[in-house]
């Protein structure tokens, strides 16, 4: 049943998104009750996260599991077992209450070059639970790209750098992307200049934490046209400003912080892959008026329409001349 539902589902997939521009892309995800998996496919090579089965009660069920699985996919996709890249995914969390996705866990550094929508981004299939390009986020990306012609922009818990290269081919003239890791910073670098890009006045990589940073306010003069802010759901690392951050909780709290840094006419996408979130309208700061775009954000190609949630937030002010001429692309 796998492998029919990976062979059909490639053919279907494959030829929107070679029309699209794109390489890498989402195939399965937990269509099938039997096999609770998310396959992605990244130009040639795949990637397989597995969940845990309550049925596997013993070990020998589980390996017995995960053999039949991975030779489905194997024969899906008519691909060879090193182009195959196998992870589990039973924890968002680690044992402190954080996110582990971000740790590498291995070394073989397996590199590819894939496209979206004819930019090159570096992923790695195999050191990290996380690729590198979160790919549910491409039509975000493209939205951002679509709006960037002589604008500044603020990419917040940047992570390597996606969002940026799209402003940057859009014609930004200004980019700040702020990280706390060292390691997705320079990602975020190659990433740049795999497209032609290089960092410089205008354009420059922050490594510092991104709460910090809001918390502090914008300097005289610093605002930004564009601000994409996607945080983590939840936080307790010592380089945080407080003790913990959790976004469903604490999402009022960044909205009043982001609206110092927003210019007049600017657009901030604001995104969260928390399911428990409650967006209520009386919670956004009152100079900001919001919108949820996640209609339009989640790629058909994932099954999983709450993948994340997405709006478009920008100052009321500014909304009200918008909206005369509502044509504006989102």
């Amino acid at each position: 049943m796998l492998a029919n539902r990976l062979a059909n589902r490639f053919r279907h997939v494959s030829k929107w998104a070679r029309r699209q521009g794109i390489t890498c892309f989402r195939l399965y995800e937990r269509d099938i009750p039997d096999f609770p998996m998310i396959v992605d496919w990244y130009d040639g090579d795949a990637v397989a996260w597995f969940y845990h089965r309550t049925k596997d009660d013993t070990l020998e069920r589980e390996v017995a599991y995960r053999k039949l699985a991975e030779q489905e996919i194997l024969t899906g996709l008519e691909i060879s077992r090193e182009r195959l890249f196998i992870k589990y995914r039973a924890r968002q969390r680690d044992g402190s209450g954080g996110r582990d996705q971000y740790e590498r866990f291995d070394s073989r550094g397996a590199v590819r070059v894939v496209e979206e929508f004819g930019l090159k981004f570096e992923v790695n299939l195999s050191d990290y639970l996380d690729t590198g390009l979160f790919l549910d986020h491409r039509f975000t990306r493209k939205m951002v790209r679509e709006r960037s012609t002589g604008k500044r922009m603020l990419n917040l818990f940047s992570y390597t750098g996606a969002f940026t290269v799209h402003a940057r081919a859009g014609g930004a003239i200004a980019t700040t992307t702020v990280d706390m890791s060292k390691t997705y910073l320079a990602w975020a670098e190659r990433n740049l200049a795999l497209n032609g890009f290089s960092l410089g006045p205008d354009h420059h990589l922050v490594h510092t934490d991104c709460l910090e940073h809001l918390a502090r306010g914008p300097e005289v003069g610093e605002s930004y046209d564009i601000i994409v802010c996607d945080p983590p759901t939840f936080s307790n690392s010592k380089r945080m400003r407080a003790d913990s951050f959790a976004i469903d909780r604490d999402w009022p709290a960044l909205l009043t912080w982001l609206e110092r840094w927003l210019a007049p006419g600017g657009v901030l996408f604001f995104s969260t892959n928390s399911r428990g979130l409650e967006f209520l309208p009386d919670q956004v700061p009152a100079s900001l008026h919001s919108r949820e775009i996640t209609s339009q954000t989640v790629p058909e190609d994932f099954r999983n329409e709450r993948i994340h949630r997405c709006w478009r937030i920008e100052h009321k002010r500014v909304t009200g001349a918008v909206a005369a001429g509502a044509g504006e692309a989102s």
